[in-house]
């Protein structure tokens, strides 16, 4: 009886736990947008009252919740408000938020179907409805992973198995020791990210052919290379500095001229294909056999979740499939089979909440809403003087403040002051200031208030006109 007891008890509290944790939440979320966007220096300060040794017995549940909220709270990143201009982070739709508490309370592992039915058919959908919203092929496969890095890593060991499948060689049992080789091209501006998942998947960051890329940073199909065989042929839509997209039409023509898989590195930029204004940019892509994205960019998930995509879809499951005796399958799509990870979370849960919430013409316009914003950027500071490095196709803007040093400045200016937060960025040998724009909660008076942040910042720093 006595452990009955304590059982409900646990439960009891465990609701209330929740309520708890959904009111902090919720007080935090009412006042993000008035405090400052970075954390102050005794906020952080304020971190070391969570170190500490390892505790040695157990501590009540509401006191840890307390102690995390008023020491984390206040120590945290606003990308949840509408003034976070850094590293192209999106927010989270309200939907998408609500839901991600409540899939935290399921606690589902979405392995396998058997392990969360609400899982997999919600990825299904998911998966399907993204495919749609991007135009890819409909027989296209797809997965859900932690981000742009491994949705790539996911596309390439595809396409690795692909291309190695056509000669002859079982890459999954034999592994890459004398393996065929393969060409691998990719644009002089190719992500980091990208070039991470070449090294991880074996492929190598430094054996790829390297196309030059033109003034925005879109490779030239001028220099395309002749290739004589099947390669794996990278293409960019959306340069995380300008925005720019790859000549997608024209490069997916002479690559597959030799039968070549040609991949897309889409992180954000892909979503440029749901907005009407902004589809041209993504006219192409479509051409490709494989395609990885975010959906806590654009999509405005929460962290973290990315997208990978394959028009081969045997290639994708047959590269990163497994068997075991106790992992009983049904003949229904197993997530599992077509991700790196096994166990993971349910990702799908958010995705679905966010389309289902949004709509196409929602999402449509969160794309051109936040390109509007960019743009206002761009001409309020290139009206004041300052140089702007980029066409600003998107959501992307560069400036310069005139030298590097005062660039340099006016970002840490900007930056301590705390209207808004900017990044920096080094753009063909120029230091500058980047202005990513992909929160749905960035309104007209966040953009207006973070130029004159902006404005202030260079004039007390002294940037050059």
């Amino acid at each position: 009886m006595m452990n009955k007891n304590k059982d409900q008890a646990d439960s009891g509290n465990r609701g209330q736990l929740m309520l708890d944790a959904a009111r902090r939440g919720a007080s935090y979320l009412k006042d993000v947008s008035g405090r400052r966007v970075a954390p102050g220096p005794a906020a952080i300060a304020a971190l070391e009252r969570l170190r500490g040794p390892l505790p040695e017995q157990p501590a009540h549940a509401d006191d840890v919740l307390a102690l995390l909220d008023e020491f984390g709270s206040p120590a945290t990143v606003a990308n949840a408000g509408g003034r976070f201009f850094g590293f192209v982070n999106g927010g989270a739709v309200p939907a998408s938020l609500a839901a991600n508490v409540l899939a935290a309370a399921w606690d589902q592992n979405a392995a396998l179907r058997v392990m969360s039915p609400v899982g997999a058919v919600l990825e299904e959908v998911a998966l399907g409805w993204v495919r749609q919203l991007l135009g890819l092929p409909p027989e296209t496969a797809g997965s859900l992973v932690t981000g742009a890095t491994m949705a790539n890593a996911a596309c390439l060991v595809a396409a690795r198995h692909a291309l190695l499948e056509r000669k002859g060689w079982d890459v999954e049992a034999r592994g890459l020791f004398g393996a065929p080789e393969f060409t691998v091209v990719v644009g002089e501006e190719a992500h980091a990210s990208l070039k991470k998942a070449m090294a991880f998947v074996g492929l190598g960051r430094e054996r790829a052919h390297v196309v030059p890329a033109d003034s925005q940073g879109r490779m030239r199909p001028a220099d395309f290379p002749r290739l004589k065989e099947p390669a794996l042929v990278c293409l960019q839509a959306g340069n995380v500095n300008t925005g720019a997209f790859d000549p997608a039409a024209e490069l997916c023509r002479l690559a597959h001229e030799s039968e070549s898989w040609v991949h897309v590195d889409g992180a954000f930029g892909l979503w440029a294909a749901c907005a009407p204004e902004r589809k041209h940019l993504a006219a192409g892509f479509a051409d490709g056999d494989s395609w990885a994205t975010d959906g806590h960019k654009w999509l405005n998930v929460p962290y973290d979740c990315g997208l990978a995509f394959v028009r081969e879809g045997s290639a994708l499951r047959n590269a990163l499939s497994l068997e075991a005796a106790y992992l009983a399958a049904s003949s229904a799509r197993e997530p599992m089979h077509w991700t790196p990870e096994s166990s993971r979370r349910a990702r799908g849960i958010e995705v679905w909440a966010a389309i289902k919430s949004m709509g196409a013409a929602g999402l449509a316009d969160l794309v051109e809403r936040t390109c509007r914003h960019a743009q206002r950027f761009a001409h309020a500071l290139g009206d004041a003087g300052y140089e702007i490095l980029n066409e600003v196709v998107i959501n992307q803007v560069m400036v310069s403040f005139g030298s590097d040093e005062a660039t340099r400045a006016v970002i840490a200016a900007i930056q301590q002051d705390g209207t808004c937060w900017c990044g920096g960025t080094v753009w063909h040998g120029r230091t500058a200031m980047r202005i990513s724009v992909s929160s749905w909660a960035t309104t007209d008076a966040d953009v207006e208030l973070s130029i004159a942040a902006m404005l202030r910042a260079a004039r007390e720093v002294g940037g050059s006109r």
